[in-house]
């Protein structure tokens, strides 16, 4: 994974970790990818962490998710909380590029990336397209497979606030009815296998409710892969 996100970099010009603050160094250096970016087990379905040799964690087993698979890089702690906040809320999409080197680098990722008929970003409002100035998930998508990123399939047809105060409950009810596919495209979803791509991943609840929407839509198969997952059920 380390060799692979190095090699990827080679052509742009070196500065400073982003992390260490080495100098010269690839935005996020070798040795802070090797000490903040390793694997770690995850349940297959939702990617919280489980023990070792263990394939889903008890709330999958009890009750099924959308997903038939689900693909976390990193946990969301540091560093990786900040580089994503840079990301996302200070107008630095550069950060898209790096990211997707990384996720291509984690346990399934690329297998779920090349076994998928379409990546599907995570859609947002308008509202907060508005506000934020591109979709982040978007700019993950094509950055992971750029002929396979389509963007117009799912939309957000009703604007939620953030769900940052919300327990996991309260979040599912929060999405629900926010996703739909895109009705000119829903009769080309029947039978495809589908990864859906975003940033992070706290609950599930926005995954899992876009995943239903395309169950519900023909999809064969969905996935979820996303850079960062929270490591405490919320």
């Amino acid at each position: 994974m380390l060799r692979h996100l190095f090699d990827a970099l080679a052509g742009k010009l070196p500065g400073q970790c982003a992390v260490c603050r080495a100098w010269p160094a690839q935005p996020v250096c070798e040795s802070c990818v090797a000490r903040f970016a390793q694997p770690q087990p995850r349940c297959r379905r939702c990617a919280l962490p489980v023990p070792a040799g263990v394939a889903e964690c008890g709330r999958c087993m009890r009750e099924l998710p959308p997903l038939d698979a689900c693909h976390a890089t990193v946990g969301y702690g540091y560093p990786w909380s900040a580089l994503i906040t840079q990301f996302k809320f200070y107008g630095q999409p550069g950060w898209a590029r790096i990211f997707a080197t990384l996720m291509r680098g984690a346990p399934g990722v690329q297998a779920a990336i090349r076994r998928a008929d379409l990546l599907v970003p995570m859609p947002l409002s308008r509202e907060r397209l508005a506000e934020r100035g591109f979709n982040q998930a978007l700019l993950l998508a094509r950055a992971l497979d750029g002929h396979k990123a389509h963007p117009g399939v799912l939309l957000r047809i009703r604007h939620t606030p953030a769900q940052t105060a919300l327990d996991r409950r309260g979040r599912l009810a929060n999405v629900a009815g926010a996703f739909a596919v895109e009705p000119s495209l829903a009769g080309g979803l029947r039978a495809r296998r589908v990864v859906l791509v975003d940033d992070v991943m706290t609950s599930g609840a926005s995954v899992f409710g876009a995943a239903a929407v395309l169950r519900r839509a023909g999809v064969a198969e969905v996935a979820g892969v996303v850079l960062a997952r929270t490591d405490v059920p919320a």
